[in-house]
């Protein structure tokens, strides 16, 4: 059954689609950090990630507006999407989503270069050592930092706890360390937490409100709660939702007594 999968004062993992919940209430949210389906036709349990690149974007179009209308006017979006990709056709992923966000309304405000170092990824060459058809592949991702209205937040506590060395360094718009493991996870494509880590510390207020509307395996609740925020993540998938109750409990340290398990 869909609707709330579990939460407490802090947290809520919402199990539903983003595209018609209503457990979500407009003007509400500070802080989205969130990484969509990349269409490369990653085998998740339920979502459809081989879909045609009109399709996808028409797809994003419908999220993010959603989105859009959650936020606080001074609500900001941290977007982690591929650069490009080369899968069924070269397509600039970063650059069109950046395109949509802003149609919906959304201000541009930087772009992020996750520097991940997964060389060993790459598998294709195109014309291999010739000038016929040669692939330029980057491996690097992109964190878009969008906002709704003003980019000046005025609401929430306005109590920041990121360090001065943590404020240096994650302001330069290069950042390195590397991915998460599938394996490890039990997900087949999950972020590591220093991603939402620094996003949420970086761009919002401790107590603020941060959502993930593809909450995958948890990671960017994890981090919200390990730096004193609350949260909430929809995921369409229930054994996703069960997955990231599993990493709050041994990773963010939350009592299994203290979760109110809203499908019993």
């Amino acid at each position: 059954m869909k609707g709330i999968f579990f939460e407490n004062e802090r947290l809520k993992i919402i199990n539903d689609d983003v595209l018609i919940t209503e457990e979500i209430q407009n003007n509400s949210i500070d802080l989205i950090v969130t990484s969509p389906p990349y269409n490369v036709d990653v085998k998740y349990n339920t979502c459809d990630d081989n879909l045609s690149y009109e399709e996808y974007i028409e797809f994003s179009k419908r999220w993010l507006s959603r989105c859009y209308s959650w936020l606080k006017d001074d609500g900001r979006l941290c977007l982690n999407v591929p650069l490009d990709k080369n899968k069924g056709g070269q397509q600039s992923v970063g650059a069109d989503l950046t395109v949509v966000a802003k149609k919906i309304g959304f201000k541009y405000h930087s772009t992020i270069v996750w520097n991940e170092g997964n060389i060993s990824r790459r598998t294709a060459w195109g014309s291999w050592i010739s000038a016929t058809a040669p692939y330029v592949i980057a491996p690097v991702e992109l964190i878009i930092v969008l906002y709704k209205k003003e980019w000046k937040k005025t609401s929430g506590s306005r109590i920041s706890d990121i360090t001065k060395e943590e404020f240096i360094e994650w302001t330069n718009g290069l950042w390195t360390f590397p991915g998460e493991s599938k394996k490890k996870v039990g997900h087949p494509s999950p972020f590591p937490i220093e991603l939402p880590k620094r996003c949420i510390k970086l761009f919002s207020f401790v107590d603020d409100l941060v959502l993930d509307p593809f909450m995958g395996s948890g990671t960017t609740l994890i981090a919200a709660y390990l730096t004193n925020r609350r949260a909430i993540g929809i995921e369409i998938d229930p054994s996703y939702c069960e997955l990231a109750k599993k990493r709050l409990i041994k990773e963010g340290k939350i009592s299994q007594k203290r979760l109110f398990i809203a499908n019993g």
